[in-house]
């Protein structure tokens, strides 16, 4: 649900992702959002907790079944700055995914859904997409450990949005304890994100790939846990667009007025 209210400020970076170390990555270009609304820790902490809240069902995985995410090869960006603003403090969609080495069940998709099909989110492998399984409305995806692999976004309308991804309830972008209120992507009108890596520097990421909890970034890090391991957050925000004409509402034509002071009956005194 949006709230009618502008959201504060939000730096874009233009990043520019560069081939990996496998010969049939391609390049893809992308932008960075930062938001320079600041967050108390208590409430990325309760994010956090509400992030990693795994659907329950019949399908979660089994211990010696569940996958982490590892700190992978170096990607090499670039990174510049414009300026844009979030059109509301609120996130307009959000949706997670289970990932596991697991036999998932259920209708097999090659993407999901989101914003009434205005968005698609898929994720991909050098040799094309990974299955999603959806079960209701439960999303689930199956790895396998040492397996590369990417998020990758594609925007089928005319708007900005910005896209805050998480993984193992890190944030992609500087690796922190996982907010929806975090910077994120930008997702550009017709255009397709693809989230390689988490981001080690301004000219860097480091790619994405399965393996078991206790070898995931989030299990090796401060601001991680590995009770977060095997879930895939994604949070989109509409963003104002600087490159679409601002309206301006046309001045209603008046009739000239022969007694212009004339303007009823009298006010009372102030």
């Amino acid at each position: 649900m949006q709230k009618k209210q502008s959201a504060a400020a939000v730096l874009l970076l233009a990043l520019i992702t560069g081939c990996s170390s496998s010969p049939t990555m391609q390049k893809e270009t992308a932008d960075v959002a930062q938001s320079t609304q600041e967050q108390s820790k208590q409430d990325r902490s309760a994010d956090m907790q509400t992030d990693s809240r795994q659907p329950e069902s019949m399908q979660d995985a089994a211990e010696s079944e569940r996958l982490g995410t590892q700190w992978g090869d170096d990607v090499d960006s670039e990174v510049t700055t414009v300026d844009l603003r979030r059109v509301s403090d609120e996130p307009i969609a959000q949706m997670q995914v289970s990932y596991a080495d697991k036999n998932y069940k259920g209708r097999a998709v090659n993407s999901m859904s989101l914003l009434a099909g205005k968005v698609e989110f898929s994720a991909a492998t050098d040799s094309g997409k990974l299955p999603l399984y959806r079960d209701g409305s439960n999303y689930y995806l199956q790895g396998k450990a040492g397996q590369a692999y990417q998020l990758v976004y594609q925007n089928n309308s005319a708007n900005t949005y910005e896209i805050v991804a998480s993984v193992d309830g890190l944030n992609v972008l500087d690796g922190s304890t996982a907010s929806r209120y975090d910077s994120g992507y930008v997702l550009n009108p017709n255009d397709e994100l693809v989230i390689e890596g988490f981001r080690k520097s301004d000219s860097a990421v480091a790619s994405f790939i399965f393996s078991k909890p206790d070898n995931a970034y989030a299990a090796n890090t401060d601001t991680g846990s590995i009770e977060n391991t095997g879930i895939i957050g994604t949070v989109i925000y509409e963003l104002y667009d600087p490159a679409k004409p601002k309206y301006k509402p046309q001045p209603k034509s008046k009739q000239p007025q022969a007694y212009p002071a004339d303007n009823g009956y009298a006010k009372p005194p102030q």
